[in-house]
């Protein structure tokens, strides 16, 4: 039986950005407002997470050339495409099939909820922070904006491009935490109580990778099974020099 699934998928999320980091500290001072002037496209990487992406990056090209990342999907958001500019640059470029941005791959988009904090919500909107609470995550969508089972519909059409176009390729995509998360709903075949568990057990860490590996052996035409779950790679001792690029990576082969 031909075998649909790519050989190993690893899904990364982004090194700390500098929107984390605004983040963080709105929350520590119970303000209302997240402080930062970009567009939640546009925010970068801060100086931990590049540091957190050159560890990542080594990791990958520790493994053995065979076993690499061959293919490279990842958000549009600078955050992303920076990280997986970083990871590239210790692989064969030559080697890779294809890296493309996916718009499909984005963050989840917050609608008028954008940039507020909880407690912002909770201030400026009681009855839809009201209604999330009583919805849950999964289900909620505030004004403008998408709720889990939103991304998991456009993440479902990803999983159907990857089956089409990479069958027995090694995929690495580069995106955000509840991109993650809704891929490890869609691949482990979760339910909503499942997932918002795992969430609940804390962040996904900044570049961490959650990976799958094809077994043949499972089921009647062989599954993907869990190998990692929020592996992060330790910091290198005095970093790699290492550009962070700037444009989006292009195709490097038809």
């Amino acid at each position: 039986m031909e075998q649909k699934w790519p050989q190993e998928i690893w899904l990364v999320r982004h090194g700390q950005s500098a929107g984390n980091v605004a983040r963080d500290a709105a929350e520590a001072a119970s303000g209302l407002l997240i402080d930062i002037a970009e567009r939640d496209v546009d925010v970068p990487l801060s100086e931990l997470g590049v540091r957190q992406s050159q560890a990542l990056s080594g990791w990958f090209a520790a493994l053995p050339p065979e076993s690499q990342p061959n293919v490279v999907l990842h958000s549009p958001y600078v955050r992303a495409a920076e990280t997986a500019n970083i990871l590239m640059q210790r692989l064969n470029r030559d080697e890779l099939l294809a890296v493309h941005a996916d718009e499909r791959l984005r963050e989840k988009e917050f609608g008028i909820l954008d940039r507020l904090t909880v407690r912002g919500i909770a201030e400026k909107y009681p009855e839809l922070h009201e209604q999330r609470h009583h919805v849950g995550k999964f289900y909620f969508r505030p004004p403008g904006g998408e709720s889990w089972c939103d991304v998991i519909l456009r993440l479902r059409s990803v999983l159907d491009t990857i089956t089409r176009e990479y069958p027995r390729e090694r995929v690495l995509i580069v995106a955000h935490q509840v991109i993650v998360n809704c891929f490890r709903y869609l691949i482990e075949r979760m339910d909503e109580a499942t997932i918002l568990e795992q969430d609940r057990a804390g962040d996904v860490p900044n570049c961490s990778v959650t990976s799958y590996a094809f077994d043949p052996t499972l089921g009647k035409r062989g599954k993907l099974t869990v190998r990692l779950v929020n592996f992060v790679a330790p910091l290198e001792a005095t970093g790699t020099p290492v550009t962070v690029a700037k444009d989006q990576p292009t195709a490097a082969k038809a």
